[in-house]
C-alpha cells in the first residue's frame, strides 16, 4: 500500500503540522479578513496615487503578486512587485509603497522601505512585527499586524487579504470583501477533494504527487491569471517537498525555452514532467498555443498533465489552483520522506549573510 493511503505514516513525516496550515487556508483568509476590516486607515493619506510598488520576498511577496495579477484588468495605475534592496527610480511622493514581510526582518524589504521613506512615498505595511513594525511605528505608517508562528509561505491568506482590502479602503477598487468571502466558501468546499483521508485513487492532489515523484516538474501558466500561480506551485514544490521545480509562462516561453526541449530531451526526458495550468478566460491564442505545445511535448513521450482552474469568479479560480498545488507539494514531501516545514538551506544562507556584515 502506498504511504499516501496511510494517514498515520503521512503525519509521521510532518511533525510541525504543515498539513493543517494548508488545510486551513479558508480559515486563515477569514481571520485575515477580520484583521483587514479592523485595520485603521486614513484614506486622505493615500490620494492621487500615480503608481504602486509592493516590496517583499518569497512567501511575503507572492500575496502581492496575486493581488497584482487579479487587479491587472481593474486598476488604472501601474502596479509593480519589487524583490530587491532598491526601488525603481520613478518612485516618489506620488507613489504608494506597500512593505510586506512576514518576519518583519527581511533585509531586502527593510532596505527598500528606507528608500521609500527617503523619497517621501505613501507607505503601508503588512507584518507580524520585527524591525518593519518598529520602523512603521516611528514613522506613523499603518501596519496590518498578522499572527506569527507560521512559515511565510504558509501565511498566504495573511499576505494577500489585507492588501486587497486596503485597496478597497482607499478607494482604488470595489467589492474586495465580497469577493474574498466568496473565495472562502469555494475553498471550504474544494478542499474536501484533497484531504488526507481520501485514498489516492480518488484524491487528485495525491495522484498528481505520485506522478511527479522522482521527477523534476516544469509548470507552465498563462500570461494572466495563472502566471503567478505557476510560480507559487514551483515555490511550494521546492520548499515543501525539497524537490527541484521550474516555472514559466505563455506566450514568452514559446519564443525561447520551447527550443530547449528539442535536443535536451534525447538525454533527460525521463527526469521531467510538465504541468500546464489552464483557465477558462485564457486568451484564445494562448489556448491554441497550449494545445500545440501539449502535442509537441507529448510526442517526445514526456508526461504532460493539464490542470484546469475551477470557480465562478477569477479570484476563486486563482485560489482553487493554489490550494490544489499546495496539497500536491505536501503529498510530494511525504513521498520524498522529508519534513515539509524546515528550509534549512535558506536559514544557512541567511546566517552566512549576517556573518558577512
Amino acid at each position: 500500500m502506498t504511504i499516501l493511503n496511510d494517514v498515520e505514516k503521512i503525519r509521521a513525516v510532518d511533525p510541525d503540522n504543515m498539513y493543517n496550515s494548508i488545510f486551513d487556508l479558508p480559515e486563515q483568509m477569514e481571520a485575515a479578513l477580520k484583521i483587514a476590516e479592523n485595520w485603521e486607515i486614513k484614506p486622505d493619506d493615500f490620494i492621487d496615487i500615480k503608481n504602486i510598488v509592493l516590496i517583499g520576498m518569497g512567501g511575503s511577496a507572492i500575496g502581492g503578486d496575486l493581488v497584482r495579477t487579479y487587479l491587472s484588468s481593474k486598476l488604472l495605475i501601474p502596479f509593480q512587485i519589487v524583490r530587491h534592496y532598491e526601488l525603481p527610480e520613478y518612485v516618489d511622493d506620488e507613489s504608494l509603497v506597500i512593505a510586506s514581510s512576514y518576519s518583519g526582518n527581511t533585509e531586502e524589504t527593510l532596505n527598500a522601505l528606507e528608500d521609500a521613506l527617503d523619497r517621501k512615498a505613501m507607505i503601508a505595511a503588512v507584518s507580524t512585527g520585527g524591525m518593519l513594525k518598529e520602523v512603521a511605528d516611528v514613522n506613523d505608517i499603518p501596519v496590518a499586524v498578522i499572527p506569527e508562528g507560521l512559515q511565510p509561505r504558509a501565511a498566504l491568506g495573511y499576505s494577500f487579504v489585507p492588501i486587497l482590502v486596503f485597496f478597497e479602503k482607499i478607494g482604488l477598487i470595489e467589492n474586495a470583501v465580497t469577493e474574498i468571502k466568496a473565495v472562502i466558501d469555494h475553498l471550504n468546499a474544494s478542499r474536501e477533494n484533497f484531504i488526507e483521508d481520501i485514498d489516492i485513487e480518488n484524491n487528485p492532489a495525491k495522484k498528481l504527487a505520485e506522478k511527479i515523484s522522482g521527477k523534476i516538474p516544469i509548470i507552465y501558466g498563462g500570461p494572466s491569471l495563472t502566471d503567478v500561480v505557476a510560480v507559487r506551485w514551483k515555490g511550494q514544490i521546492c520548499e515543501n517537498a525539497k524537490n527541484l521545480a521550474f516555472a514559466n509562462n505563455y506566450a514568452e516561453f514559446n519564443h525561447n525555452e520551447l527550443v530547449g526541449w528539442m535536443n535536451s530531451m534525447k538525454f533527460y526526458k525521463k527526469y521531467f514532467i510538465v504541468i500546464q495550468l489552464r483557465d477558462q478566460d485564457d486568451n484564445d491564442r494562448i489556448k491554441k498555443r497550449m494545445d500545440i505545445v501539449r502535442n509537441i511535448i507529448s510526442e517526445m513521450h514526456i508526461n504532460l498533465i493539464e490542470i484546469n482552474s475551477n470557480g465562478s469568479t477569477p479570484l476563486a479560480r486563482i485560489f482553487h489552483l493554489i490550494q490544489y498545488g499546495d496539497f500536491v507539494s505536501y503529498y510530494l514531501a511525504v513521498l520524498n520522506k522529508v519534513d515539509p516545514s524546515p528550509v534549512k538551506v535558506i536559514q544557512k544562507l541567511k546566517k552566512q549573510l549576517e556573518d558577512s556584515n
